[in-house]
């Protein structure tokens, strides 16, 4: 029988608008428009409704898709294409509904999958992108993200890795926003402390990617094993940088290695990842990002 992520991760680009995920099957990227309409690959995901004809007076999250080329970073996963699939749809659901249910935010019980081409797409002022270190972005979709970004929308960056994707995905993003540089951010930013309090240092909130987290590591020896096998050169350190506009107003912003959005999609698999990333790290970054980014 094959390994489950060697097959997985040569298969999944298979070619024109098809896509395989995860575990959530095959998936049209020209024709999903929701993260309802495609199974859980977890533990399943929730329900919930909102009073009838308040449909579109809520927060909605979506999710964008994109095109990308082969992992050529030495080591785990060289040469497969990891893509915008990555933790969908449970991510993308989990959070939502932890949203509706911690907070005073009603929110949209389906999430949205967009082209950055998408005429609909100023419509949804937060967007998240996963694994983009080796996206491809054509002109049309450089000039849609520009002119979104511009105007007020929001672009969020989670679970990418070592030096090589972030060279991959801040090259993309120079296309869109060449006069921008990216600024670091610290652990006293307010974005870390608007809703949920979380105490640094920023590596504490480091995210492994559950399947290879190592339970052995202990974040107060540094002679415990890392966190996680090895993701390629510079997967170590957590950091969080962001693209700001004229008025200070943050217009990107990435995680870099680290997996929070794990911690959203597998929440129900491990009661020990739940209780060490999903609950103290992974959904109190989600509920800040949300309120701080919606309401600067």
């Amino acid at each position: 029988m094959p390994n489950r992520w060697t097959s997985w991760g040569n298969e999944n680009d298979l070619g024109g608008s098809l896509v395989r995920t995860e575990g959530s099957g095959v998936i049209d990227e020209d024709q999903v428009r929701t993260a309802r309409e495609v199974v859980s690959h977890s533990t399943g995901t929730p329900e919930w409704s909102n009073p009838r004809g308040f449909e579109k007076d809520v927060f909605t999250f979506a999710r964008a898709v994109f095109k990308v080329g082969p992992n050529l970073a030495p080591g785990y996963g060289y040469g497969r294409r990891f893509g915008w699939w990555v933790d969908f749809p449970d991510a993308d659901l989990n959070l939502s509904y932890r949203l509706q249910q911690m907070t005073s935010m009603k929110v949209d019980p389906n999430g949205r999958v967009m082209k950055l081409t998408d005429p609909d797409l100023h419509g949804y002022p937060f967007l998240l992108m996963e694994h983009p270190g080796y996206i491809i972005l054509r002109d049309a979709e450089v000039s849609a993200l520009r002119k979104y970004l511009l105007t007020g929308g929001v672009l969020t960056i989670i679970d990418f890795w070592n030096n090589y994707e972030w060279a991959g995905f801040a090259s993309a993003m120079k296309k869109v926003l060449p006069e921008r540089e990216w600024t670091d951010l610290t652990a006293d930013h307010p974005l870390f402390h608007c809703v949920f309090n979380l105490k640094g240092p920023m590596q504490r909130w480091q995210v492994p990617t559950m399947q290879f987290w190592d339970r052995r590591h202990n974040p107060d020896d540094p002679n415990s094993p890392p966190i996680q096998i090895d993701r390629g050169e510079g997967w170590e350190k957590m950091s969080v940088r962001a693209l700001y506009d004229d008025k200070g107003r943050i217009m990107v912003i990435a995680f870099h290695n680290s997996d929070i959005t794990d911690g959203w999609e597998r929440e129900g698999e491990r009661e020990d990842f739940f209780r060490t990333f999903s609950e103290p790290i992974s959904y109190p970054i989600g509920v800040n990002l949300i309120f701080y980014l919606m309401t600067h």
